[in-house]
């Protein structure tokens, strides 16, 4: 059994998720990272250089029997699940009629499908011992759409609407669950873009920068922390959505 309460974070092993793990780490919480893939000697190095030390458990939160194995594995090894952070998701950026059925199907599967899978399991574990919090990662491009992306925005929409009720079902046995909806954040994803484009993007955000993942991460650190907040998407933009 846990002494610690314990938190899994998907997509953990980088970006927003990883801020999300370290920050949960620093406040006592027994942290477990799931990943698509082996994270690399390099990466481990320099968590445990850092000072943490997470537990790693492989899996695709699209396939329903990994997502089963993912809950199950931690409770076997800790006796239960408190923290459930759904941030694995993926880009495949396109115009909607040079998009593929493979590539828009893709990202609902694992942005939207994959925090169902990932939901539906943690949540009947929560609800068993009447408390839990559910962060679901959404976007602001889930709340007013983005040219080249209507896969994403489309799965980003349907994660609010997956937290609205999930909310209200969970509310039922005393589980919060609450979405943040990042703007621009400083990761990879990001860094791929030209500087040219970065400045271009900056100036439309009121506060004229991206956000560190660590701002993320102390929001749903907030979340989870708060017993009074559940079935509300917070935007995390810079002023971007004003």
């Amino acid at each position: 059994m846990a002494e610690k309460q314990v938190a899994l974070v998907t997509g953990g092993a980088k970006g927003i998720g990883l801020a999300i793990a370290k920050r949960l780490a620093n406040e006592n919480f027994q942290v477990v990272i799931n990943a698509h893939h082996e994270p690399s000697a390099e990466q481990t190095k320099k968590w445990q250089d850092d000072g943490f030390s997470f537990d790693i458990l492989l899996g695709d939160v699209a396939n329903d029997e990994d997502a089963k194995s993912l809950v199950d594995q931690i409770i076997e090894k800790y006796g239960t699940i408190d923290v459930l952070v759904n941030n694995a998701g993926i880009t495949k950026d396109k115009l909607l009629t040079r998009m593929s059925n493979a590539d828009f199907n893709a990202v609902i599967n694992t942005n939207l499908v994959g925090t169902f899978n990932m939901t539906k399991y943690a949540l009947k574990i929560m609800q068993k011992k009447r408390q839990g919090a559910i962060v679901n990662l959404a976007s602001v491009s889930g709340l007013h759409g983005n040219i080249g992306q209507a896969n994403y925005s489309a799965s980003k929409a349907g994660v609010v609407g997956l937290t609205k009720a999930a909310a209200r079902e969970g509310a039922l046995r005393g589980v919060r669950v609450n979405a943040i909806a990042p703007g621009m954040v400083n990761t990879a994803m990001v860094e791929k873009m030209s500087p040219k484009r970065q400045e271009a993007v900056k100036k439309t955000i009121p506060l004229k920068r991206f956000a560190k993942p660590e701002e993320i991460a102390d929001t749903a650190a907030f979340l989870i922390e708060n017993q009074y907040i559940t079935g509300q998407v917070i935007t995390v933009d810079g002023g971007l959505t004003i």
